[in-house]
């Protein structure tokens, strides 16, 4: 690791400021950004510490929303009593995370801007399309981990657990910063790389995630997250779901279905929605989604089995809810 200067912004205009100019990078918990900086990924000359600010702090009540500030960490949002009763969904998509160690020092902010792990990407020796180079080894490299939907230069999936799960429950992200001021729909804070910006979200150099605010659910929704992973302790994503349906009656009213592990972004599947929309489930209405999440779906050499798993991980999700 190189040497690096560590400032501690007080306060939010202090943040921007001080990541604006030099090769700086803003720090909350540290567990991405850290090992970037260890294994020379990313090398900043400063590093901006952020804990201190107050407006980026907490999970508040209000009257038809929940906020939940950008420094509060993955165990407190897993553990926090209202949000595991009226927000499920979110508590559980915290549990499954991380370990116990690294939910007690990442952040929503951090799980929100996270690198991917492509092993190319993570390679110090290697500049993959993504770091600038012409190049994306996963292409034609090893590619079990890596995108079957959303065609990009870049097949590296977005692995946050969080996003799925917050996009399903239509959460909106406060951004700040040299670029941005105010609110945006999280499902378009997420963006799919291309040649004209290289990057996986909308945030510029000096921009920061304040926090994310949630409209309270109906009375009578329902939402779910399922994560398949290689180790049953914890890892990242092969696949996960995010669901959040309202129901009318014994019929689903809305739905909002969120893959995650199969995209650049987390990838809303508007076709399995439709397909459940206005009818009562039942194992083959189940199927017909899970089919419809996937349809388009474009795997790699060694990523095929991320189709059959997505499509009966939706499957499970939907008659999970509907028991």
């Amino acid at each position: 690791m190189k040497n690096f200067e560590y400032v501690s912004a007080p306060n939010l205009a202090s943040a921007i400021t001080q990541l604006q100019g030099s090769n700086s990078k803003a720090l909350a918990g540290g567990t991405d950004l850290l090992t970037e900086m260890k294994e020379r990924i990313k090398t900043p000359d400063r590093l901006v510490n952020l804990k201190s600010i107050h407006e980026m702090q907490g999970v508040r009540d209000d009257k038809d929303k929940l906020w939940i500030g950008a420094l509060t960490t993955l165990s407190e949002i897993e553990s926090h009593r209202f949000i595991a009763e009226r927000y499920p969904i979110l508590a559980q998509a915290a549990y499954l995370t991380a370990s116990h160690q690294l939910r007690n020092a990442g952040t929503l902010g951090g799980n929100l801007c996270q690198s991917v792990r492509c092993w190319y990407y993570r390679h110090p020796d290697l500049t993959c399309w993504l770091k600038g180079g012409e190049t994306c080894y996963a292409q034609e490299g090893i590619n079990r981990h890596h995108a079957i939907l959303g065609n990009a230069p870049c097949i590296a999936v977005q692995p946050s657990d969080l996003a799925p799960a917050l996009i399903a429950l239509d959460a909106v992200v406060r951004l700040k910063g040299d670029e941005v001021d105010g609110d945006l729909s999280l499902d378009e804070f997420f963006v799919l790389p291309d040649e004209g910006l290289r990057q996986r979200t909308v945030l510029g150099k000096s921009d920061l995630v304040v926090g994310v605010s949630i409209p309270k659910p109906a009375a009578s929704s329902r939402g779910i997250y399922l994560k398949s992973m290689e180790r049953e302790d914890w890892s990242f994503a092969l696949v996960s779901v995010a669901v959040q349906l309202n129901f009318a009656g014994s019929k689903v009213g809305t739905a909002r279905i969120v893959l995650g592990g199969v995209a650049g972004k987390p990838w809303r599947a508007k076709s399995a929605e439709a397909v459940i929309q206005g009818k009562v489930l039942n194992d083959s209405l189940a199927e017909e989604a899970g089919a419809a999440a996937v349809a388009g779906a474009s795997p790699f050499e060694h990523n095929g089995y991320k189709v059959v798993l997505a499509k009966n991980l939706v499957k499970r999700a939907l008659l999970e809810l509907n028991k």
